[in-house]
């Protein structure tokens, strides 16, 4: 079961695709943060995913508001599909252990070894305001973050 708004966000520390260490931490006090758990790199629906908020990065990306995409890709392939896509926000490895940031956000699919498509809304406190999973197959529709992060 995926937390739900009104949750503390768990903190969790995750290599980012430069091999840099990204706390969810360290944005407390900072920035609002839209963290995305997506199934993998190089797949259809999750480039598509991914490649849009690049296209619209500056409502996701600014001076309050951080974007977090996190997959359980290892890092190297992440930097792969970064430069490959042209994705400049930071794209996070839950490789290892294998699912845990995934598992404590409820969206880690055991079966499929990989997390869903989770998007969680994370206010400056830490605490999640909004909160959608949809299935592997099913894309999330952007317009739905730009509403929730405009009535924060």
């Amino acid at each position: 079961m995926a937390i739900a708004a009104g949750d503390k966000a768990p903190d969790f520390a995750l290599k980012n695709q430069h091999g840099e260490t990204v706390r969810l931490s360290d944005f407390r006090g900072e920035k609002n943060v839209v963290l995305l758990f997506y199934p993998f790199a190089f797949t259809g629906v999750c480039t598509g995913e991914l490649c849009a908020l690049r296209d619209n990065l500056p409502s996701f990306a600014n001076d309050e508001v951080q974007l977090l995409a996190v997959s359980n890709d290892a890092p190297f392939s992440l930097r792969v599909f970064a430069e490959q896509e042209g994705l400049e926000y930071p794209l996070l490895s839950d490789f290892w252990p294998h699912g845990e940031t995934s598992r404590a956000y409820g969206v880690f699919d055991e079966e499929k070894g990989c997390a869903l498509r989770g998007t969680f809304i994370i206010d400056k406190e830490g605490v999640v305001r909004w909160t959608i999973v949809n299935g592997l197959p099913d894309a999330r529709d952007l317009n739905e973050y730009t509403k929730a992060l405009a009535a924060l």
